[in-house]
């Protein structure tokens, strides 16, 4: 049997979801674990390619961990 949350609870808030950010060919990005990097490729609205200076990664949308500079 659950227990039915308080109305006051803060844990019973709907979940907010990051905006889909857009990015560009050549946009300067940090990652949270990759740090700075500059944006080589895209496939629409699927993944980013960006180069981080010693190696390039794909990252898949949501790109929850990857903002724009």
């Amino acid at each position: 049997m659950s227990r039915r949350p308080l109305p006051t609870s803060p844990f019973n808030k709907p979940k907010v979801e990051a905006p889909v950010e857009a990015f560009a060919v050549g946009d300067r990005v940090t990652h949270d674990q990759y740090g700075l990097g500059s944006v080589v490729g895209i496939e629409d609205g699927i993944a980013v390619l960006v180069d981080f200076g010693s190696r390039r990664v794909r990252i898949l949308s949501p790109y929850g961990k990857l903002s724009c500079l």
